[in-house]
């Protein structure tokens, strides 16, 4: 006997490229935070440093015009648009750090501040090779301080640290502190990422789900209305009163499919299984099968997808079968349909069945189509629950 199991896989979405809509929403809110909470900060140490530094207007005009570019810098990494400052807020805040160490003689962190800032910034946006632009920056640093130091008629251990020491190592500390921040943000990023693939796979998963209902109603419904055409054909010169009442059931179920349209597309459909074993007994005896049906069900806990099953399985004998006998076997936790008539050349593609097998996996249960010496044979069951004795049972043993 050949046995086979319909599965059906979710078809995998396209990879597609990354989406930028994700990272924007995480940066907005960051950004506003950032804006809230460090701008005022960074600022307003920056406003102390220069006035602490500058002696006169031109000197506070010059390192004004650093910490504005920080502060320009600052606002347009909180955007997510540094890139288009980058280069100018740069050549700024890398000028001013040997106008406040040659031309400046007093304190020198109002003059390296802002190159700490902006390059902290700056080098942790690269696409590549920021740890050598991090040394590159570092080492600026530090060759200025020291041009000053050699600039000083007595550089004594202060000067060594006031211009070398302290403003490379604040540099250094800030640069490499932006790294982890960068991984925090792209982190978050993807995270917003998943969460929207997530929604979009729910979509898909929902449309298919959708487009499967459809099939169950529409194919279903065709394919009778053509067998009662059919029908209503051949006894069209014979007998008017069969074709009379073939065309009223037509027209019916055409009205029934309308109507289960509608409530699929509002969220309303729901299907019965004994209205549709009934209506699988009356559509199978109208094609002249014989059916028997042994119904020992009370509430199933899978009425609806029991009724589905049996509903795609009517279909196929119609479509694929010379069936002239069918057996019913309907319970509280299964179902199994068995007809003869089946051609032994191959096994047609049975998509429905496929699809209703993934959701019966998704439900705790299995659907499986057998096919031996002509007959076919369709089981869905669910896993029976086991006894309250055998889980009072099992409970006692698990107790200390």
């Amino acid at each position: 006997m050949e046995a086979l199991r319909s599965r059906r896989a979710l078809p995998r979405p396209s990879a597609a490229p990354r989406s930028p809509g994700a990272a924007r929403s995480s940066r907005r809110r960051f950004r506003a935070l950032n804006l809230a909470v460090f701008l005022p900060v960074l600022s307003a140490v920056g406003v102390l440093l220069v006035a602490r530094q500058a002696q006169t207007w031109q000197q506070a005009c010059v390192l004004g015009l650093g910490l504005g570019a920080a502060v320009v810098a600052f606002e347009r990494w909180t955007a997510g648009d540094l890139a288009r400052v980058a280069v100018p807020c740069l050549a700024v805040a890398a000028a001013v750090w040997p106008y406040g160490v040659l031309v400046i003689d007093t304190s020198t962190q109002g003059a390296y501040y802002a190159l700490a800032l902006v390059g902290a910034l700056v080098v942790s946006q690269l696409p590549r090779h920021r740890a050598v632009a991090a040394l590159a920056l570092t080492a600026y640093v530090a060759a200025v301080g020291g041009l000053g130091l050699v600039a000083t008629a007595e550089p004594g251990v202060g000067d060594l640290i006031a211009e070398v020491i302290v403003p490379t190592g604040f540099t250094a500390v800030l640069t490499g502190l932006m790294f982890p921040n960068k991984q925090f943000y792209d982190v978050v990023a993807e995270l917003e990422e998943a969460r929207e693939r997530d929604a979009e796979l729910a979509v898909v998963r929902e449309r298919m789900r959708f487009a499967g209902d459809l099939h169950d109603i529409q194919g279903h419904t065709l394919h009778v209305v053509k067998l009662k055409i059919a029908l209503a054909r051949k006894l069209l010169h014979t007998d008017t009163a069969r074709v009379e009442q073939e065309l009223r059931e037509v027209y019916a179920l055409v009205g029934d499919t309308i109507e289960q349209t509608r409530e699929l597309a509002y969220g309303r459909r729901k299907l019965n299984i004994a209205a549709e074993l009934e209506n699988a007994k009356n559509l199978l005896e109208a094609a002249g099968i014989h059916v028997r049906v042994d119904c020992h069900a009370g509430d199933s806990r899978a009425d609806e997808l029991l009724a589905q099953v049996l509903r795609e399985t009517t279909t196929n004998i119609l479509r694929h079968s010379r069936a002239t006998l069918v057996r019913i076997a309907l319970s509280a936790d299964g179902l199994t349909v068995v007809n003869d008539g089946v051609d032994e050349k191959g096994l047609p593609e049975l998509r429905g069945l496929a699809d209703l097998a993934r959701r019966m996996t998704d439900e705790g249960g299995e659907l499986t189509v057998q096919r031996a010496d002509g007959w076919f044979r369709t089981a869905a069951a669910f896993l029976a629950p086991a006894p309250e004795g055998d889980r009072a049972a099992t409970a006692g043993e698990a107790s200390p």
